[in-house]
C-alpha cells in the first residue's frame, strides 16, 4: 500500500548550502496564515492518567490549561510520539502506560495537510512476553521502526525540562539537534538507528571478545558510512540555521549555532569519502580502548550541538537562564520558518508551560508567530489569563484528571 505522504522538494543540489544563498522568511507580522499541518483528531487509550480520550479540532492553535498534575503535558507527550524517538520526556514505553490499565497504550491521530489526509498512530506492543516495542502504523499499514514517521509530519518541542540543556551533558542537544535535522531530511532518523545499531553490536563483540577481524570491519564500515552521513547531516543543518536566523523574530536574541565533533572538523577539509576513511581507520585504532570502556572513543554519538548569542559573543550556558530559554525559543522558530520556506511545510510545535517563563514582550511576540503559523501549535499553561492575546485565534480546552472540555469563545 502507498503511505500517503506530501513530498518533499529536497534534492542532493540543496544539500550544498555553503552559497550563503538565503531563504525568505515569513514575516511575523503578518495576518494568519491557513493552517495546512494539523492533526485534527487525536484518539488515547490506557495513556499515563488517561483511560480514553477523543479531541477533535482544526483550529491552528491549541491552549490547553488546568492545574498541575491534570494531563496537559501527558497529551503533548502523545504527540510527541508522532516523531521517531522516545517522546519529550525520554520515557520507557512501559512506563507511559496507564497504571491500572491492560499494560498497553496508543495514539492514534488524523493528521491533515495541504495535500492530503494521513491516519498516523502508534502504541506499545506488548505481544512478546517481557519485551517493549514501539509499532507504528501509517494508513493502517504497520511499517518498520519510527523513521517513516518523518514523511507524514515533522514535530519540535519545548518543555521546562530544556530549560537546562545548555548546562548539561551533550546527549540532549545533540537529540534536540537531530529532531532539527529531521524536517530537512527523512532518512536521517533512519541513519542515526543504523549507526546506533553497528555500533552496538560491535561493542558487543569487543566486549565479549567474539568475532573476527573482517566482521569488525565490515561493522565499522557501515558505522564510517553512516556516521559521515549523520554528521554531514547536522553540519548542514546547522549552516542554513544559522542563515536562517538572521531573520530572527525580536526580543528573541539571534544565536551562532554549529556542531563541535571530530566527524564534524573534518569535514570542514576532506570530502566525505576521506571522512569515511579515517573515521574507519579511527575504529580499527581504538578497538582496543573501545573494548575497555565501550562505545567508540570518536563518531557523531559524541559531537555536540554548539550555541551562542549572536550579539553577546558569549557561549549559551554562560548566559541568563532567561537568555537560555530565549535562545531555546528563537532557534525553535527559526527552524519552523526554514521547514516552511524552504519545504512548504512547518512542524507541529507542542510548547510546554513557555508563556509562564517569558516576559510581556517576548510573550506577545511568540504569540504573534503562532497566530501566522501554517501549522498547528499546541501549547500549555496553568495560568488561563496568560493566553488571552490568543482568544481571537486559539481553540481553548480545560484539561483536568486526565479529561478535556472544549471552552468556548
Amino acid at each position: 500500500m502507498v503511505v500517503r505522504v506530501a513530498a518533499l522538494a529536497y534534492d542532493e543540489e540543496s544539500r550544498d548550502w555553503a552559497t550563503g544563498a538565503t531563504d525568505p522568511a515569513p514575516n511575523a507580522q503578518t495576518a494568519p496564515a491557513p493552517v495546512s499541518v494539523a492533526v485534527t483528531r487525536l484518539n488515547l487509550s490506557d495513556y499515563r492518567n488517561i483511560r480514553q480520550l477523543r479531541m477533535e479540532s482544526e483550529a491552528g492553535v491549541l491552549v490547553l490549561t488546568g492545574p498541575n498534575g491534570a494531563g496537559k503535558t501527558n497529551i503533548l507527550e502523545s504527540l510527541s510520539f508522532l516523531s521517531p524517538g522516545r517522546g519529550l520526556r525520554r520515557a520507557r514505553l512501559g512506563d507511559v502506560t496507564r497504571r491500572d490499565g491492560n499494560g498497553t497504550w496508543a495514539v492514534a491521530s488524523r493528521l491533515s495537510t495541504h495535500q492530503d489526509v494521513i491516519e498516523v498512530g502508534t502504541g506499545l506492543d506488548s505481544s512478546e512476553q517481557g519485551a517493549e516495542r514501539r509499532v507504528v502504523k501509517i494508513d493502517g499499514e504497520t511499517v518498520r521502526g519510527t523513521a517513516p514517521l518523518t514523511r507524514a509530519v515533522t514535530v519540535n518541542w519545548l518543555t521546562p525540562q530544556m530549560d537546562r540543556l545548555f548546562v548539561e551533558g551533550p546527549g540532549p542537544r545533540r537529540r534536540f539537534l537531530d529532531r532539527l535535522v529531521y524536517g530537512f531530511d527523512s532518512e536521517h532518523a533512519s541513519r542515526v538507528s543504523a549507526y546506533d545499531r553497528a555500533m552496538r553490536e560491535r561493542s558487543r563483540l569487543l566486549r565479549q571478545q567474539q568475532g573476527d577481524a573482517a566482521w569488525l570491519s565490515a561493522l565499522e564500515e557501515t558505522m564510517a558510512g553512516y556516521g559521515v552521513a549523520v554528521a554531514a547531516a547536522r553540519r548542514e543543518a546547522t549552516a542554513r540555521l544559522s542563515i536562517g536566523m538572521e531573520a530572527g523574530v525580536a526580543p528573541f536574541p539571534a544565536a551562532n549555532v554549529g556542531v563541535d565533533g571530530d566527524i564534524e572538523h573534518w569535514l570542514d577539509e576532506l570530502a566525505a569519502v576521506d571522512a569515511e576513511v579515517r573515521f574507519r581507520e579511527a575504529l580499527e585504532l581504538g578497538r582496543s580502548r573501545d573494548a575497555q570502556t565501550g562505545g567508540a572513543a570518536t563518531g557523531p554519538h559524541r559531537s555536540d550541538f554548539a550555541v551562542r548569542h549572536q550579539e553577546k559573543d558569549m557561549q549559551a550556558a554562560d548566559c541568563s537562564t532567561g537568555e537560555q530559554k530565549a535562545l531555546l525559543v528563537s532557534i525553535v522558530l527559526a527552524d519552523a520558518r526554514l521547514q516552511e520556506a524552504r519545504l512548504g511545510r512547518a512542524p507541529l510545535l507542542l510548547l510546554d508551560e513557555v508563556a509562564a517563563h517569558l516576559d510581556a514582550a517576548r510573550r506577545s511576540a511568540l504569540f504573534e508567530v503562532i497566530a501566522a503559523r501554517s501549522a498547528q501549535t499546541w501549547i500549555t499553561g496553568t495560568d488561563r489569563s496568560l493566553f488571552d492575546e490568543l482568544n481571537p485565534i486559539a481553540e481553548e480546552f480545560d484539561v483536568a484528571d486526565g479529561q478535556v472540555t472544549g471552552r468556548p469563545h
